[in-house]
């Protein structure tokens, strides 16, 4: 269970470092995520000792499917290569990334925790009334890794591959629909502090796709869905489902063509999901993915606090 993978994980942490990784649940840090590198707050890698290093994986193996502990272990030891190639290894290291609790684990009240770093920031909530795994970023910097020991690494590739594959698929007046931009956005734009700033979803529904386009687009989710437990990957596609997946839009900006800078999209009631690639050559991926209106368990907060007549004391986003 993960409450108990929490509980573990703080009760291996000298008091010092347990102070600095627990905050109150109505902590405007716990809305504080962000994919760069920075100080952060929260408890480092590169501070604990190895058992308590072991702890903290221990809980985000707790949290994730096989496949998603396997991405995030990659985009950690993307640091590495990283560190070799800007020649600093003070800012990027597999040890920078923090682990942060909020609340207290396993209460009937509302707590979660975060794991953030540099390409990687998974953030949970936890409520009586279920679990909020969103928002979740996952970046790979070089998306291909072209020399050295990790050469041919591609953390991201299905999410590269996969979204290609479908925009070039399209037919043309089809595509035409999908196709938002000439050029692709700088960057993701429901980044921290914007995660409700797409409103409207934009491009080509599934539901005006053949069986084959809407499979590859399905498999596109799955890409972010997948990445969590069992349970919580259900539930997740669950909410997708309800909420129609005819409604869900693709959208593409930029080119159509590996090592061109290209973005693309897939918005629905429930989901969001952002990738962009053009940094460094269109070798550079940041993909985000949201639950409009359930990030940071906000939709279930609002019946929590409601039920209980609580008075909010923190913000709600969105």
């Amino acid at each position: 269970m993960i409450d108990q993978a929490v509980r573990d994980f703080l009760n291996a942490l000298e008091p010092e470092l347990r102070r600095r990784a627990v905050f109150p649940f109505e902590a405007e840090e716990r809305l504080n995520w962000h994919y760069i590198p920075r100080q952060r707050n929260g408890v480092p890698l590169k501070s604990m000792t190895e058992g308590q290093r072991e702890a903290a994986m221990a809980l985000l193996r707790a949290a994730l499917s096989e496949r998603g502990y396997s991405r995030a272990e990659d985009i950690m030891r993307l640091e590495n290569v990283l560190a070799e190639i800007e020649r600093d290894p003070e800012t990027y290291g597999p040890l920078n990334y923090n682990v942060t609790v909020f609340g207290e684990p396993g209460a009937k009240k509302p707590w979660g925790w975060r794991i953030d770093g540099h390409h990687l920031s998974l953030n949970f909530a936890h409520t009586p009334d279920g679990i909020a795994v969103t928002p979740a970023f996952f970046g790979a910097n070089p998306a291909n890794v072209e020399h050295g020991p990790h050469a041919g690494l591609r953390v991201l590739g299905g999410e590269e591959d996969l979204g290609r594959e479908l925009i070039r698929g399209l037919p043309d007046a089809q595509r035409d629909r999908a196709v938002i931009a000439r050029d692709a956005f700088d960057d993701i734009i429901t980044g921290p502090g914007r995660e409700g700033s797409l409103q409207r979803p934009a491009g080509l529904a599934l539901g005006a796709m053949d069986d084959a386009h809407r499979n590859l687009a399905m498999r596109i989710i799955e890409e972010f869905v997948g990445t969590m437990r069992t349970d919580m990957a259900e539930a997740e596609r669950a909410r997708i489902g309800a909420a129609g997946l005819g409604r869900i839009h693709f959208a593409w900006a930029g080119s159509l063509e590996p090592r061109q800078p290209h973005y693309y999209r897939l918005h629905g009631p429930n989901l969001l999901i952002e990738y962009d690639n053009t940094q460094n050559d269109a070798n550079h991926i940041h993909s985000v993915w949201h639950d409009p209106g359930h990030d940071f368990a906000t939709d279930l907060l609002r019946r929590h606090y409601q039920h209980h007549r609580h008075r909010v004391g923190h913000r709600l986003p969105g």
